[in-house]
């Protein structure tokens, strides 16, 4: 049983920095792509960025480039996402994902709410 559970978000002002972590559960070594997506209210979900965790090859969204990075420790089966320069636009409800890249199949966290203030 895949299990994902978000932690890290909560309240900052503008221009501060989060650490979001991914600790994930029931799969190990896998080719499988990891990141995550956000939801703003009243938005549709938003891809933010991933990771293959064969190679680690990164990809972000073209409007977070430079200021959100995207990290992976094999060793604690965990994926990182850290939020810089962060602007009131990146509230939202954070959702970590896992997709086995062979099946398609995707597995989603609970969330964890991101609110910036300015």
């Amino acid at each position: 049983q895949v299990q994902l559970v978000e932690s890290g978000g909560g309240s900052v002002q503008a221009g501060g920095s989060l650490r979001l972590s991914c600790a994930i559960s029931g799969r190990r070594f896998s080719n499988d792509d990891r990141g995550w997506y956000r939801q703003a209210p009243g938005k549709e979900r938003e891809f933010v960025a991933r990771v293959s965790w064969t190679d680690g090859t990164t990809y972000y969204a073209d409007s977070l480039k430079g200021r959100f990075t995207i990290s992976r420790d094999n060793a604690k089966n965990t994926v990182y996402l850290r939020m810089d320069s962060l602007k009131p636009d990146d509230t939202a409800v954070y959702y970590c994902y896992l997709t086995i890249v062979d099946t398609g199949n995707r597995y989603w966290g609970q969330g964890t709410q991101v609110t910036v203030s300015s």
